[in-house]
This record gives C-alpha cells, structure tokens and sequence, in this order.
C-alpha cells in the first residue's frame, strides 16, 4: 500500500516536471538556470516562483540574505561566538539550493564537486565537516544563479 502511493507520488512529479519544462521552456532565466550542474526543472521552478525577479538584488550578498545562507555571528559584550548560517531568510530557497548542490556534488567533474571535495579533504568521514561543506556549495550555489541570471550569459 505504501509503495503504491509512493509510486503514485514520483508520477505525479514526473507530470509536474514535465508540465513545468513546457511552460517554462522558453523562459531565458530557466533556461540559464537548468544549465548549471544540479538544477532542474523543479529546482529552477523553485527558484523562480520563490525568489521573483533575482536581478532585482543589486549584489549576490543580497540575494544570499535573502535566501538565509548568509553568515551571522552571534555576539554580546566581550563574547563572539561562532558564525553560522543566519537561517532568517526564505526556507524553500534554502532547501532548494541545498538539494541542487546535493545533486552537484555526486555528478562527475563540475567547480561544485571540486570545492566539496577540497572542503572535505582533511577528514573525509567527519559528517560535520561534510555539512558545512554542503552549505558552503549550496551557498555557491545560489551565487552562481545570481550572476547567471543578472549578467545574462550562459
């Protein structure tokens, strides 16, 4: 019963998926974004539904705000923490490039493996290690849309 509904629900995507390529198909910004390594047609869906026109953000660290994979440093007094992703900004965005950058890391040869894998080179079954190695290529990630898609070029 449970793989049945399973089943039912990657059909459903596929339907989704296709239905979004169609539509979308000759929009120039999915078709930028369906280029870079990880993206596809629900992730650049995604990406555009969420974060509307992105040449709207004058500079990518706008946009990384905007997304919540900006640095933040919690700080009182004498005492500075650690700095972690903010996490204030649109959640779905996150998620998003987070799953595409997923994605980037298990393909062949692209610049968002070579920086996972130089990330990881010290300890490579340190799972911290590899989380923060995944924001940070998820942060890249969004940097890369950001400036494909307000320069214009492929």
């Amino acid at each position: 019963m449970v793989l049945t509904e399973a089943q039912g629900l990657i059909r459903q995507r596929d339907e989704i998926e296709k239905h979004a390529d169609h539509i979308l198909g000759q929009h120039p910004d999915y078709i930028r974004l369906r280029q870079i390594p990880g993206i596809g047609p629900i992730n650049a869906l995604t990406i555009l539904a969420e974060a509307g026109d992105v040449r709207r953000f004058k500079h990518h660290r706008q946009f990384l705000k905007f997304c919540g994979l900006d640095l933040a440093t919690y700080q009182s007094g004498q005492f500075r923490g650690q700095s972690k992703l903010s996490k204030f900004g649109n959640a779905r965005l996150r998620r998003t490039f987070w799953m595409a950058g997923q994605i980037a890391i298990r393909q062949r040869e692209n610049a968002f493996r070579d920086k996972y894998e130089r990330y990881i080179a010290r300890d490579r079954n340190d799972p911290h290690l590899k989380r923060k190695a995944l924001s940070a290529i998820a942060a890249k990630m969004a940097r890369v849309t950001h400036a494909v898609i307000k320069s214009g070029a492929d």
